[in-house]
C-alpha cells in the first residue's frame, strides 16, 4: 500500500521587520510673556500700537512753588502789620514821606489779595483802607494829647485819598481777576467732565 506522506510543514520565519527611523520630538518651546501683537476684536485683528514712554509729570514740569492761602482775618492781619512796618520804617529814614509809603500801600493791597482763599476774595478790598489807616499813624503829623493825634490823622487821611482809593481800587481789580479766572477753571472742569462722560 502505499502512504501518502504528508508534507512536513517547516514553521515559517518571519522576517525582522526593518528597523524604523526614530523621529525626534518636537521640543515645546517655552511660552513668553510678552504681550501678543495683535488683538483680536469683533471685526478681525488689530495691530497693538507700542506703548509710549510717559515722562512724569514732576520731571517734564518745574517744581511749583507754595501759594499760601489766608483766611479774611489772616489776610487783614498781615495787611496791617506789614504797614505798621513801613509806616515806622517811613518815619524813621524818610521823615514820614507820603509817596513811598502809598506805593508801599498799593504792593500790599495787591499781595493780600493775591494771597487770601479764594471764598474770601471780596474782604480783601475791605481790610486794606483799614491798613492803610494803622500805618498812617505813625508819619501822620500830630502830639501831645489824643485830640491832636486824631485831628493829624485825619488830615494825613485826607491829604492821602488818592493812595487810599488807588491801592483799594487795586486790591479789588485782583481780586475780581481771580474770581472770574476760578469761574472759568471750574466752568472748563465740568465741560471736560461731561464730555469724559
Amino acid at each position: 500500500m502505499e502512504q501518502h506522506s504528508a508534507p512536513i510543514s517547516q514553521p515559517s520565519r518571519r522576517r525582522p521587520a526593518p528597523p524604523q527611523a526614530t523621529l525626534p520630538r518636537p521640543t515645546r518651546q517655552p511660552r513668553s510673556r510678552a504681550r501678543p501683537l495683535a488683538r483680536e476684536t469683533a471685526g478681525g485683528y488689530r495691530a497693538r500700537q507700542p506703548a509710549r514712554p510717559t515722562r512724569s509729570r514732576s520731571a517734564s514740569m518745574p517744581p511749583r512753588l507754595p501759594r499760601p492761602r489766608l483766611t479774611a482775618l489772616g489776610s487783614g492781619l498781615l495787611a496791617v502789620l506789614l504797614m505798621m512796618v513801613f509806616g515806622g520804617l517811613d518815619a524813621l529814614l524818610l521823615g514820614g514821606s507820603p509817596a513811598p509809603y502809598g506805593c508801599c500801600f498799593v504792593l500790599v493791597s495787591i499781595a493780600t489779595a493775591l494771597w487770601v482763599r479764594p471764598a474770601d476774595l471780596l474782604t480783601a478790598p475791605i481790610a486794606a483802607p483799614i491798613a492803610f489807616t494803622t500805618g498812617l499813624i505813625f508819619i501822620s503829623d500830630g502830639s501831645g494829647s489824643f485830640g491832636s493825634r486824631a485831628m493829624g490823622l485825619i488830615t494825613a487821611l485826607a491829604m492821602n485819598a488818592g493812595w487810599i482809593y488807588g491801592g483799594t481800587v487795586a486790591s479789588l481789580l485782583t481780586a475780581l481777576v481771580r474770581k472770574v479766572l476760578l469761574v472759568a477753571r471750574r466752568r472748563a472742569a465740568r465741560r471736560q467732565g461731561s464730555a469724559a462722560a
